[in-house]
């Protein structure tokens, strides 16, 4: 099956500064690919060039098999698109905006709309100048989503959302997914990706540092775990504790009567596991990994000079 969207050796100026470097990637179609950044990384640089309303100064595109600059309004139909900076008209109601959207995107499912502000908790008869922002971005995932298109294409979806929303938002993403719908959403929060996503891009200055899936981030990211263990010396603790691979910064925090000890790990945990069966426990905590850490750790490593 084709790609749903590739990008071989994307560059983009803006006069003499470059902030796109030779970005490539692929999106399988039918599957929720997160690109995660801080701001001013290339996030929605990319995304617009990907819709054409920027063209790349070199390397190539395709979006559902289609060059972009010449896909048209017939490509521009097939994608539902939540720019990151939106702006809506204020002096209509949002359900009027919608029927103005869905002339242009073509047909929408009888009542899909409605049910997609209720689920969004969206007042459709409000004028859209007397909206909050987190209204406002609702509006905007309800015009993105309410046309079912091939692709979605979503910048910093769930910016101003209370948490409630964004669940019903992840929840969106999960059906869409599970309708064949392929989507592409950005962030500069992994947390919000991961819930999500199949896999992730992380975008530094922009380049691509790394491509990964999110159970592949899961198996490389650092936990911690504390356990306390009683029958055995806190340093006789501590030395079968630093023996198991991946193991890092160990700590005792208690050596009264029983050991507590902390420490964190990378990589596979079979051999810690092994190693506290070996030991009397009476506590004993294993965080979930730290995908933040592990994003940010790539964020900090040093980026090779381009040849």
């Amino acid at each position: 099956m084709a790609a749903a969207i590739s990008a071989k050796s994307l560059t983009k100026e803006f006069g003499r500064r470059e902030v796109l470097h030779g970005v490539d990637f692929e999106v399988e179609t039918g599957s929720v690919f997160g690109v995660i950044g801080p701001n001013g990384a290339g996030k929605t640089t990319t995304m617009r060039c990907l819709l054409d309303i920027i063209r790349p100064t070199s390397g190539t595109i395709r979006v559902l098999g289609t060059d972009p600059r010449a896909g048209g309004p017939e490509l521009r139909r097939r994608i539902g698109y939540l720019p990151g900076e939106l702006f809506l008209a204020g002096r209509v109601t949002g359900r009027t905006l919608l029927a103005h959207y869905e002339a242009i995107s073509g047909p929408v499912p009888p009542g899909r709309v409605d049910q997609l502000a209720e689920r969004l908790g969206l007042d459709l008869t409000r004028h859209i100048r007397k909206l909050s922002k987190g209204n406002k971005q609702k509006l905007g995932l309800v015009q993105a989503f309410m046309h079912q298109p091939e692709l979605l294409v979503l910048d910093e979806p769930t910016s101003g959302l209370d948490p409630l929303v964004q669940q019903e938002f992840h929840a969106m993403v999960r059906e869409a997914k599970h309708r064949g719908q392929t989507i592409f959403l950005s962030s500069h929060v992994l947390s919000e990706v991961q819930q999500t996503a199949d896999t992730v891009a992380i975008l530094r200055d922009g380049r691509i540092i790394a491509v990964e899936s999110v159970s592949a981030l899961r198996e490389g990211a650092v936990r911690r775990v504390r356990f306390t263990t009683s029958g055995i010396a806190a340093h006789d603790a501590v030395a079968r504790l630093t023996g198991v691979p991946g193991v890092g910064h160990v700590e005792v925090l208690e050596s009264d009567g029983t050991a507590t000890l902390s420490a964190t790990i990378g990589g596979d945990i079979q051999p810690l596991v092994r190693m506290l069966a070996s030991l009397r426990l009476t506590d004993l905590v294993l965080e979930e990994p730290d995908l933040e850490e592990a994003v940010l750790t790539m964020y900090a490593a040093p980026q090779e000079e381009p040849r």
